[in-house]
């Protein structure tokens, strides 16, 4: 079974930059394992953070189906099409594997594209080592329990004490919904000297803090020009400061 580290958190602070250099971080550190990474935020651009262009999403082979059911072969099921499709449009780059949960073109719910990532999910967690899932910002994902069994949750906070509450609700939601995860641990990001006065809100979560991601001027170039994190430097303060929280973690 593959070791899964879920990432989540409020909108803004840097949950997707956070998941593309733990990525960085197992290629770099795990060769040979495989990897699966997961876009479940709706609002997708893990792909561009990792510098490649995502494939057919999960949402797009839904709605492909709904308007030309004739797609369907004689005897096939629609579960079965729609899995075959996704199979088919994993994204296959240089030592890991992307699959997108993609936007709906219309208001429509999400349960049956959750139903889907999350069986999905299981049956891939056969086929690798680890699978790094970057969630929907806020806590709708947890709502749905599109993750149901994490070995690692980072809940990514910004150094206020907004974040640091919306982060406080995030884990009080996974034990509410009784979901299973092994190890939660705090990562405050695009932070700096204001830390050390967050000590008692960040004990009162009751989570370990992972580690502290300084504001880095490379990081933020990049992401401003086209989110492609792939060629961040090695002398990236963000980049070893996210190093040091998988060394510690993972």
């Amino acid at each position: 079974m593959s070791y899964t580290i879920a990432i989540s958190g409020k909108g803004g602070t840097g949950k997707t930059t956070l998941a593309a250099l733990v990525i960085r971080w197992l290629r770099k550190t795990h060769k040979g394992k495989s990897i699966l990474a997961v876009d479940a935020d709706p609002n997708a651009n893990l792909d561009q953070a990792l510098g490649l262009k995502s494939g057919n999403s999960i949402v797009a082979i839904i709605d492909s189906l709904a308007k030309n059911p004739e797609q369907l072969k004689a005897g096939e099921t629609k579960e079965r099409f729609i899995e075959y499709h996704i199979q088919d449009s994993l994204v296959e780059a240089g030592g890991f594997d992307l699959l997108t949960m993609g936007r709906p073109e219309g208001p429509g719910c999400y349960c049956y594209v959750n139903n889907l990532l999350r069986n999905l999910i299981d049956k891939l967690s056969k086929s690798y080592s680890y699978i790094v899932i970057d969630n929907e910002a806020g806590m709708e994902h947890l709502s749905r329990r599109t993750t149901r069994i994490m070995d690692l949750l980072f809940i990514v906070s910004d150094s206020s004490l907004v974040g640091l509450r919306s982060a406080k609700r995030i884990l009080d939601l996974t034990r509410e919904l009784e979901l299973v995860v092994k190890d939660a641990k705090l990562v405050l990001n695009k932070a700096g000297d204001e830390t050390s006065q967050l000590k008692a809100e960040i004990e009162a979560l009751g989570i370990s803090l992972a580690g502290v991601i300084p504001e880095d001027k490379k990081l933020a170039g990049l992401s401003r020009e086209n989110g492609d994190l792939s060629s961040l430097s090695t002398d990236s303060q963000a980049l070893k400061a996210v190093d040091k929280i998988c060394e510690g973690a993972i």
